[in-house]
């Protein structure tokens, strides 16, 4: 059995993104916000990581600045894998401008449970297309026997069946 243990990335802040008016991906450049980087440290102290043998992470700059705090605080390798990228809120044109944008797509993902409507066409990505992909991730590091995996909310909670996960929060996770 692997211990996962899933972690949400620090606080982020979308200031850098927002003034260059950046859109779709180039939205995921926001970095970790001096608070959200304390939170990391902080995180980094606890016990259950200490004996972990890698960091997988997400590419995303808030989950890759997450991970790296991390592997510089704990000793421990870091890898990226890109499927831990974040949910997609717009995966027929990658497009969504602003962050009221993303939590208006957010709003309806929940609204629906995550399950696109018979007859409807939703842009966002399905929490099982998220499952399964991060299922699929898991697997391929389940050869360890402890891992930290740095990624989103949204996907935590969509596996986990969680309502809500606070920034740098751990939540166990085992197969």
């Amino acid at each position: 059995m692997t211990m996962f243990y899933l972690i949400r990335h620090g606080e982020p802040t979308y200031k850098p993104v927002d003034e260059r008016k950046f859109i779709g991906h180039g939205r995921d450049l926001a970095p970790l916000t001096e608070n959200g980087i304390e939170g990391v440290k902080e995180t980094a102290k606890d016990n259950r990581l200490k004996n972990c043998e890698i960091i997988v992470s997400s590419p995303y700059t808030r989950a890759l600045q997450t991970a790296a705090i991390l592997s510089k605080e704990l000793g421990i390798d870091l890898e990226v894998d890109v499927d831990l990228h974040e949910w997609v809120p717009d995966i027929i044109n990658f497009q969504h401008k602003t962050s009221q944008d993303c939590f208006d797509l957010c709003r309806d993902f929940e609204l629906h449970d995550g399950i696109t409507p018979k007859n409807e066409i939703k842009v966002w990505e399905t929490a099982e297309s998220m499952t399964r992909r991060m299922e699929s991730v898991l697997e391929k590091y389940s050869k360890y026997q402890r891992v930290i995996v740095v990624c989103h909310g949204m996907v935590i909670r969509t596996v986990k069946f969680q309502k809500e996960i606070g920034h740098a929060e751990i939540i166990e996770y085992a197969i």
